[in-house]
């Protein structure tokens, strides 16, 4: 059903003081299912004033709900609703505004809405957008679920289009409760711009529970997304398998979302995405699962700040430009920096907190991987600022004192710095005891990771050095 509402407010205007009053067509409200009554005042009120002219003001809203119970969808999902479903979503996109305000070729729809109406709805075959495309739509308010014949290799909702070209502009998505009955995914954005995907919903998936690929600025938020629906601690968890969002496009941002069942939380392959609040305990690290894995290689330019990481951790292959900061690492959660071609470069991790448990000790809170080639091109790399329990704290700078009499002195940071053998930077201050000497001393040796200084007389003195690999 198509609606629209004209409303008449009448404006009572004094000199001094005045008062207003509001008429409206209200027959359309008792004819639309839980919608909230519209009221619209104005009010001035300064004294008593005489009886007012008055002005009649006429304002058009024009606003298209899709009610979707008058397209005889089945909500209680026991018959197939698909095609009720396409023909609602069909009718919101036949009925573009004048005036385009979106990028070029691409239909302003005028905020209509495809209104599920809180009912469940099972779809035999993905809902997907008109290849005609538009813009500036919800479709919202209820629960979709997978027939047990739905194609396994398809997503529920897809925007896509059969051309290369940019068909959907600010497609919302909110609301919805998405149930792939371990038949697919849940929802598809290819080739779209500006889309939003705000409190839903998805579960029971096989491949991605979300897929952004290509397009630009999808935003995901205040979601929540398992394959198999818990709370932790689950049986089944060694079995996890999928995804729960996979980025394969730039400039995207995920947003307050919970991932509680997945092989994967997030995988990120493109560049200058965003990820904050995310919480990950979606298979742990024991079991083989990953919190998020960054697999752009090249231009990585990510950000991920204030995120919880319960029990499994990150993963990033051959990081430029990544940061990482301001996120909790539980259960032995850690990060790894995986070598493909032995580059890192611009990366960031600082101003973490790392927690382990008490019955495993010796886990690093950042880690190597180089066993397919060693790190050669390292640059501009900071791991600091990080306070760890229980774990084993790992770092690109380091301080240490040591103190003896004699003609040698040695500070091993070994067992702090992250890259073995590299020591870029040093400075020291050798502090002598009481003595009448004033020896000469030089920095004798800087490898393997340790500092020596030498004099030339004998002393007792404390040697202090500071130390980075970053810069």
């Amino acid at each position: 059903m198509l609606l629209g509402f004209i409303y008449i407010v009448t404006v009572l205007l004094a000199g001094y003081g005045t008062e207003s009053s509001y008429s409206g067509v209200s027959d359309h409200h008792r004819q639309i299912k839980h919608m909230a009554s519209i009221k619209a005042s104005y009010i001035l009120r300064n004294g008593i004033a005489p009886t007012p002219p008055v002005i009649t003001i006429i304002i058009i809203i024009i606003i298209i709900i899709i009610i979707f119970d008058y397209y005889g969808g089945d909500p209680t999902g026991i018959s197939d609703s698909t095609e009720a479903l396409e023909q609602a979503i069909f009718d919101a996109f036949g009925s573009p505004v004048d005036g385009n305000h979106l990028i070029n070729g691409v239909a302003n729809l005028g905020g209509s809405e495809v209104h599920l109406d809180g009912g469940t709805y099972k779809i035999t075959r993905p809902l997907r957008l008109p290849d005609t495309g538009g813009g500036n739509i919800m479709i919202y308010g209820g629960s979709i679920r997978a027939s047990e014949d739905f194609p396994k290799d398809r997503y529920l909702i897809e925007l896509m289009a059969s051309s290369n070209r940019l068909p959907f502009e600010y497609i919302t998505l909110k609301d919805l409760m998405i149930d792939s009955n371990f038949r697919g995914g849940g929802i598809a954005i290819i080739n779209s711009i500006r889309t939003t995907i705000d409190n839903c919903y998805i579960s029971h998936f096989t491949t991605d529970a979300i897929l952004i690929q290509d397009g630009h600025e999808t935003f995901i938020r205040n979601c929540f997304i398992g394959q198999y629906i818990n709370v932790g601690g689950d049986h089944r968890e060694k079995d996890f398998f999928g995804t729960g969002i996979n980025i394969m496009g730039n400039d995207n941002v995920v947003t307050d979302v919970v991932i509680f069942s997945a092989l994967i939380g997030v995988i990120v392959s493109g560049q200058a995405n965003m990820l904050t609040g995310v919480h990950c305990y979606n298979k742990a690290t024991t079991w083989g699962g990953t919190g998020i894995y960054i697999r752009a290689t090249g231009l990585t330019q990510t950000r991920i700040s204030n995120c919880y990481l319960d029990f499994t951790g990150i993963v990033a292959e051959d990081p430029v430009q990544l940061h990482i900061t301001g996120s909790f690492f539980l259960g032995n959660a850690f990060i790894l920096i995986k070598s493909l071609k032995g580059v890192m470069s611009g990366v960031t991790i600082v101003d973490n907190m790392f927690a382990g448990d008490q019955y495993t000790s010796g886990v690093q809170i950042v880690q190597l991987d180089q066993s397919n080639e060693p790190f050669r091109n390292i640059d501009q790399v900071v791991v600091d600022r990080n306070n760890v329990r229980g774990m084993v704290i790992k770092s690109t700078v380091g301080k240490g004192s040591v103190w003896r009499n004699g003609t040698s002195w040695t500070v091993d940071f070994s067992h702090i710095l992250l890259f073995p053998n590299m020591i870029k930077n040093v400075q020291y201050t050798l502090q002598v005891g009481a003595s009448t000497s004033f020896p000469n001393h030089v920095l004798r040796n800087v490898s393997e990771n340790r500092v020596t200084v030498e004099t030339d007389i004998a002393v007792s003195a404390t040697l202090h050095v500071s130390v980075d690999q970053g810069i």
